[in-house]
């Protein structure tokens, strides 16, 4: 049974203007598409940020890269992850069919809504994902507060 729907052209210019914010916001995000030839060393990374009570986590996939050619840094809520991916070409003299794979330097940055204690931030790293683990602030955690029982007062009617 086909169903009629009736047209509406604003439905349309979100949908559109939807599409334009997503590959707008692809293209901004990652510059060197834009400026000029070097896209072909860009590396994207790709990051997964959740969080409960006490601690934002983080898991960045970079497969392929050693531990030691990654570097974190966090300043004023802001977490870096760079890093680097070498070329490690045996044969300059070969010829490529195809050749997807990224080479070069990486960085991401995200900003953080709520304080970190950045002290105890740890990071692990196992087969080629790097989970971070950022605590909240103590003045930020969500806190249970007590109420306090009423203490029963008589009051006493003087007779007149």
């Amino acid at each position: 049974m086909s169903r009629i729907v009736r047209w509406d052209p604003f439905r349309e210019m979100v949908s559109m203007r939807s599409q334009m914010d997503r590959l707008m916001s692809d293209v901004f995000s990652a510059p060197a598409v834009w400026q000029n030839d070097e896209y072909a060393g860009y590396m994207r990374l790709a990051l997964d940020v959740s969080e409960n009570d006490d601690n934002y986590t983080v898991h960045a996939s970079v497969p392929g890269i050693n531990a030691e050619d990654l570097e974190i840094s966090f300043t004023e809520n802001t977490l870096a992850i760079k890093g680097e991916t070498k070329d490690e070409r045996v044969d300059e003299n070969e010829k490529w069919h195809l050749r997807e794979r990224r080479f070069g330097s990486f960085m991401r940055t995200i900003s953080l809504p709520i304080s970190i204690n950045a002290d105890a931030i740890e990071a692990h790293f196992e087969n080629g994902v790097l989970t971070l683990t950022l605590p909240k602030a103590e003045e930020v955690k969500p806190r249970r507060i007590a109420i306090k029982p009423n203490e029963q007062k008589t009051v006493e009617a003087i007779a007149a």
